[in-house]
């Protein structure tokens, strides 16, 4: 007898990801197929695996997981979060108007202002937690609103629903990038989103050894649609890092859950220091977007925290040992960057300083290592300043 899963708990969905999916062995975990091509009994009928760039089990293991995490009618996994993005993009005429959030991470304004002057886009930055001036610049036509909340690394919260109803209204295509909290905290398309995208390398995989993206949609035929640009540009996920992913997947709401509950813990600690000047996290209560992140991201806030301290940043990097510092977020390990000069250096210093990213902000990605620990290293740090 099948079981119903519309009845399991996330938990157990992500536990079982990929279990019992070996019929030619019974492994219990599915296995790695590195094959290229299969076997076809008629030429004019392909079977369920005809050509890795199309379709290869392990892939198809974890898209159908991943689309039972985020409500969705199907998944597509790309070789990268950036081709993530870029396979939403193909779906877009020449000369469509794109509404992006002004604070979105610096790798997408690099690719959307790389995109609009060879595909003719018009690009739109927009303040989305600013529901008036997201529909004004929604109001003409736009094809594309591309949302990203938490936004990268200033976390600030966009009402989802209310977004998702004004692209809606304008006959837009609604896309947010879920990559800081993954379907384990919050899930786009059940508030409104056609389209939830996030980078595989971050939260889900969670161990830092992959890299790659995934494409969530609700409407099949919208999944149609990435499906075949997916296959026509072969950007595709290959499987082994389908398989490490897979492997995440399985521990992620456990590892979401003690991630936030550290970061929430090391923010409120930061927010009382008086060596620190600000703290950005949704979870402290003075936060602007704190309510609205309880609602819509299940009561968790997520591993990422920003802030500003009242010194010399360099000497505060130094002096922190269990903080790497290293671009990207959401794995075991906690990482320490500064945005303006590592991940969002592709945005120029206009663009920036429109976001509120200053060259003294720091980013703290929370990994699972004791809580206490991390505080110590974080106190040592600024004892220096």
């Amino acid at each position: 007898m099948s079981r119903d899963r519309t009845r399991e708990g996330l938990a157990t969905r992500a536990a079982r990801a990929g279990i019992n999916a070996d019929p030619g062995h019974g492994g219990i975990v599915a296995p790695i197929n590195l094959a290229a091509t299969y076997l076809r009994e008629d030429p004019a009928v392909p079977g369920p695996f005809d050509y890795a760039r199309t379709h290869n089990p392990g892939r198809a293991v974890l898209a159908d997981a991943i689309a039972g995490l985020e409500g969705a009618s199907g998944a597509c996994l790309t070789a990268s979060g950036m081709a993530a993005i870029d396979l939403v993009l193909n779906l877009l005429p020449a000369g469509a108007r794109i509404v992006a959030a002004h604070d979105c991470y610096g790798g997408t304004q690099r690719l959307l202002n790389a995109r609009a002057p060879q595909r003719g886009f018009e690009i739109v930055y927009a303040d989305a937690t600013d529901l008036t001036a997201l529909e004004a610049a929604l109001q003409p036509g736009a094809a594309l609103l591309f949302l990203e909340t938490p936004s990268n690394p200033r976390l600030r919260i966009t009402h989802i629903e209310a977004a998702s109803a004004l692209g809606c209204k304008a006959g837009a295509i609604v896309a947010v990038d879920n990559t800081v909290l993954s379907p384990a905290i919050q899930r786009p398309l059940e508030l409104g989103a056609d389209i939830s995208v996030s980078s595989l390398t971050k939260i889900i995989n969670g161990h830092s050894d992959m890299v790659g993206g995934v494409v969530s949609a609700r409407d099949p035929a919208l999944l149609d649609d990435l499906a075949w640009w997916l296959n026509a540009s072969g950007t595709g996920l290959g499987p082994f890092d389908a398989f490490l992913a897979t492997r995440g997947l399985r521990t992620l709401p456990l590892r979401a859950k003690a991630q936030s509950d550290a970061a929430l813990e090391l923010a409120t600690r930061l927010s009382g220091d008086r060596r620190v000047e600000r703290v950005d996290y949704p979870g402290l209560t003075g936060h602007p977007g704190h309510a609205l992140a309880a609602r819509q991201q299940a009561g968790l806030f997520g591993p990422l925290l920003s802030l500003e301290v009242k010194g010399d940043p360099r000497s505060f990097l130094e002096g922190l040992e269990l903080f790497t510092l290293a671009q990207s977020l959401g794995g075991a390990e906690s990482l320490v960057s500064v945005p303006a000069l590592m991940t969002h250096a592709a945005m120029t210093p206009e663009a920036r300083t429109h976001a509120g990213i200053s060259d003294s902000l720091v980013r703290l990605s929370v990994g699972l290592e004791d809580v206490d620990d991390l505080w110590r290293d974080i106190d040592t740090a600024l004892a220096r300043l």
